[in-house]
């Protein structure tokens, strides 16, 4: 329990024993209820987090996570080309689009149910609601490895194991605030690294396992990441205060209106980085899934196509630690340009990607698309913090995820699509780069309309505070002609 609890209460008998309290009435109520009313206010500014112990155990088991949910997301590339032979044929047209769907519907689904998922956090806890998911993801994970036909794997790993990745991911991210406040913005980028250094690393086990033991038997082996993970579920052990609720007493539920906090959207700023951030991600995870067979088109099959996801993994780690620590310099909203930059830059690699005729220039995009990937992502949750504020961040981080499921669900299919129709993956690279360039043009309003609100709540302050002021003058004024009035009357 905080310190600030234990000696909030050993004040308490004290102030009661007072005798000017006691000869009060309602001395014993005006003691308690401002402890009952503003006590989650109280506890949470007073509680002081550990910034370690525990926390380290618990940031190595968020990272796990970070690795195991995205590190799979991010080599789907490699498990593409393996669906296409053992379903079908890698020159069927009609099947690489509906093999498409299979991977950018299990990435819009983690998104998708994160509006959910904040929900059972807060009502079920960050510990039982990330093992639930990593058990569902592990059962969704091996049903898939013994599918034998395209249509099953949307139901299996499409939703069921991309609906426990989601379960599993998001309160990796709530937890981390339970134990550090100083440190986070190290070590948010030290656990969202774990996506990193995974995606280094997945494409060539999966390549090794894939042409050793086949397909199916390769997924029952990433069961054992999702085996882990559910382990490491167990060390979010919640540190802060629960949030008082107005629910009747022996409730477990929260009030519909804590569970469902729409103050989120009376931020203009808000608002327009939730309709910024899905616009620019219409061609975000295209690369992903279509990169490997674009260097298989252009190169042939030799090529060493792992090597390009190995380098947006290694810079994209590189980038979140970098600019996670960037932030913590960077005032109030203006994080946003940090956010503006990334997405102006991934655009503009997106559309060098088939103008690269050689490999070495294809590394060179790849390095400078992973770098910015990892500032746009590890400066999320800073930027929702400074929009939001403290109270409402968990929610406005759910929801903007819920929103960012569907552009990247949709982008991939529709860039396969244009290769089946066109012949290459040309025109597809380059209408990609143009929703991350028109996305970070939309943020950039948000810190003109951030400094204007500021400007306004000021002005509205600096009125209040006259009006009082002047309220004060007159009733002293009033006063002092009553005293005056009084006196006469006496004489």
């Amino acid at each position: 329990m905080p310190e600030g609890d234990t000696t909030a209460k050993d004040e308490v008998p004290a102030e009661e024993k007072r005798p000017e309290e006691e000869k009060k009435e309602n001395g014993d109520s005006k003691v308690t209820v401002p402890e009952q009313t503003s006590a989650p206010e109280t506890e949470a500014d007073e509680f002081v987090h550990p910034e370690g112990g525990w926390g380290w155990l618990v940031m190595l088991a968020a990272m796990w996570c970070n690795g195991s949910v995205f590190g799979i997301q991010n080599a789907f590339g490699i498990l593409f080309l393996s669906l296409l032979r053992e379903f079908g044929s890698e020159h069927d047209e009609d099947l690489r689009f509906r093999t498409a769907w299979v991977g950018s519907l299990s990435m819009g689904m983690i998104f998708f149910c994160s509006p959910i998922v904040s929900v059972f956090t807060d009502v079920l806890g960050c510990r039982v609601t990330a093992v639930g998911g990593a058990a569902v993801g592990l059962v969704g994970l091996l049903a898939s490895s013994f599918v034998t036909s395209l249509g099953p794997l949307y139901f299996t790993y499409g939703i069921v194991f991309a609906c426990g990745c989601s379960f599993a991911y998001q309160p990796s991210l709530v937890i981390l605030g339970h134990y550090f406040k100083k440190r986070l913005g190290l070590v948010n980028g030290i656990v969202t690294a774990g996506s990193s250094i995974f995606t280094i690393t997945l494409p060539f086990v999966l390549s090794g396992l894939l042409e050793k033991v086949g397909l199916q038997n390769t997924m029952r082996v990433l069961c054992i990441l999702m085996f882990v993970l559910m382990l490491a579920g167990f060390t979010y052990r919640p540190l802060l205060p629960t949030k008082a609720s107005n629910s009747p007493t022996g409730s477990r539920c929260p009030p519909m209106s804590q569970i469902f906090n729409l103050n989120i959207w009376k931020s203009l700023g808000y608002r327009i980085w939730a309709f910024g951030i899905p616009a620019a991600l219409y061609g975000y995870f295209v690369p992903y899934v279509h990169l490997m067979k674009h260097v298989e088109e252009r190169f042939g099959k030799d090529a060493s196509k792992e090597v390009l996801l190995m380098c947006i993994g290694i810079t994209s780690g590189v980038g979140r630690l970098i600019f996670g620590r960037v932030a913590d310099y960077v005032n109030g909203v203006n994080k946003v340009y940090l956010q503006v930059t990334s997405f102006f830059v991934i655009g503009l690699m997106s559309m060098m990607i088939p103008l690269c005729n050689i490999f070495g220039g294809l590394i060179a995009v790849c390095l400078l698309m992973g770098l910015f990937d990892g500032c746009f992502i590890c400066i999320m949750a800073p930027i929702a913090f400074e929009l939001v504020g403290a109270k409402d961040v968990s929610q406005a981080i759910g929801f903007l995820l819920g929103l960012m499921s569907v552009p990247m669900t949709v982008g991939p299919p529709i860039a396969g699509f244009l290769r089946d129709r066109l012949g290459s993956y040309d025109v597809a690279f380059y209408l990609a780069g143009i929703p991350p360039i028109f996305g970070g043009a939309v943020l950039c309003l948000i810190p003109w309309v951030e400094a204007r609100r500021k400007r306004r709540e000021k002005e509205e302050a600096l009125n209040k505070d006259q009006e009082a002021s002047q309220k004060m003058i007159e009733h002293e004024k009033a006063q002092g002609d009553a005293q005056c009035k009084t006196g006469e009357s006496v004489l």
